[in-house]
């Protein structure tokens, strides 16, 4: 059963985002991710100039004549957002946290997606596969969708990317939009990520929190890592300290940065104190112009 709390939060972020959706994305969506694939539609009689390459030689030796297969563009398509659930997207220190967040923006894309006509999947990910529902249309699909990322409780401690994207791969054999939502607290994934960007059209959504990259004076305090468990006291009160891991985590993000442009992979940076509809339109209308 459904608690009748989690079937309001789903409500109130379907009325959120659809009416985001109607006004500023759903346009952009469309623009944004064209079909690139080509579909046989139908044959018909050649005439003067057409492409001869288009001749469907079957068809021509049944009827005598010359026949021309035609195409048209392949419109539908699959949209699977693969979204990092482990423990430290329960971080959020600026009203809400980075999992919520990554909810809100699957919602918008999820609704943008079937606005479109296209089809939406999930896979929930840890340091394991936790959960994956297969893509399918409509907006009762997206409302399941919403409702098992705010529901799913994570069995993994860690965050595991490069299983992540070998499942996707695995699991999908045409090309598909592939969003991986997640704050990147992992490393040796380059591989994946590279076959992934290469197979599908792979776009990393980076969730960080502002108060992940300063560290407040507050004394000596203890510092927790939600993944690992590990704990170690941080003398806050040292302008030092706090310097270097402010200079630690510029610099994490800074190879992050360059790591996805280097591999030629679009990536969108969002903050949980911050609106995502900037970077959001941003991210669309940059690939508008592209193609």
């Amino acid at each position: 059963m459904i608690s009748k709390e989690i079937l309001q939060k789903v409500r109130k972020i379907e009325i959120r985002t659809k009416g985001k959706v109607n006004n500023l994305f759903g346009g952009e969506y469309q623009s944004a991710f064209k079909g690139r694939g080509m579909e046989f539609s139908e044959v018909r009689e050649y005439t003067y100039g057409d492409d001869i390459r288009q001749i469907d030689w079957n068809v021509t030796a049944r009827t005598g004549d010359p026949f021309i297969k035609q195409f048209e563009e392949e419109r539908e398509q699959t949209l699977m957002l693969c979204v990092d659930i482990s423990p430290s997207g329960i971080f959020g220190s600026q009203g809400q946290s980075k999992m919520e967040l990554s909810i809100e923006i699957c919602a918008v894309l999820a609704f943008s997606a079937i606005k479109n006509g296209d089809k939406v999947g999930l896979i929930l990910f840890t340091d394991e596969i936790e959960k994956v529902i297969p893509p399918k249309k409509g907006r009762l699909h997206v409302l399941r969708l919403i409702r098992e990322l705010l529901t799913t409780e994570p069995k993994g401690t860690g965050t595991d990317i490069s299983e992540a994207l070998s499942y996707v791969n695995r699991l999908l054999n045409r090309r598909a939009i592939i969003v991986l939502a997640s704050d990147f607290q992992d490393d040796q994934y380059d591989r994946q990520l590279k076959i992934t960007n290469r197979k599908h059209d792979l776009v990393n959504i980076f969730i960080n929190d502002k108060f992940e990259d300063e560290l407040p004076d507050l004394g000596l305090i203890p510092l927790r890592d939600a993944e690992t468990g590990e704990e170690v006291l941080v003398d806050t009160s040292s302008e030092k300290v706090r310097k270097e891991y402010q200079k630690k985590r510029e610099k994490d993000k800074h190879q992050l940065r360059d790591q996805f442009l280097r591999m030629k992979i679009d990536m969108i940076e969002l903050e949980t104190n911050a609106s995502y509809i900037r970077p959001l339109m941003t991210f669309f209308r940059r690939r508008m112009h592209r193609y």
